[in-house]
């Protein structure tokens, strides 16, 4: 009895994307500057701000990241073949404004 190959393009998707999603915290009262490249599709989250920081996000990588409810990107788009600088201000308690720019 002969053994039937699998071809890669029928596996299903589950064995051929990164669809796991990563969980990264930006601590507010860490560095200033957080540096990430990401692997997988990554949510982020927040802790220890208070009302008035900034903190600035620097991001590669061709996934997707996303970030805590009530975050609201105020311009720019997060694009994976470049470098993103992101700011990160905290307006209230859970409200968080981004801005994206890339490096050129």
């Amino acid at each position: 009895m002969a053994l039937t190959k699998i071809k890669y393009g029928v596996l299903g998707t589950e064995f051929t994307t990164a669809a796991a999603v990563a969980a990264a915290n930006i601590d507010f009262s860490a560095a200033a500057v957080f540096n990430k490249t990401l692997t997988v599709d990554t949510a982020f989250t927040f802790s220890n701000d208070g009302i008035g920081m900034v903190k600035d996000l620097v991001l590669t990588g061709s996934f997707v990241p996303t970030f805590p409810a009530g975050t609201k990107i105020t311009n720019g788009t997060y694009d994976g073949a470049v470098s993103n600088f992101i700011q990160i201000a905290v307006a209230a308690s859970g409200d968080y404004w981004l801005s994206i720019s890339q490096a050129q």
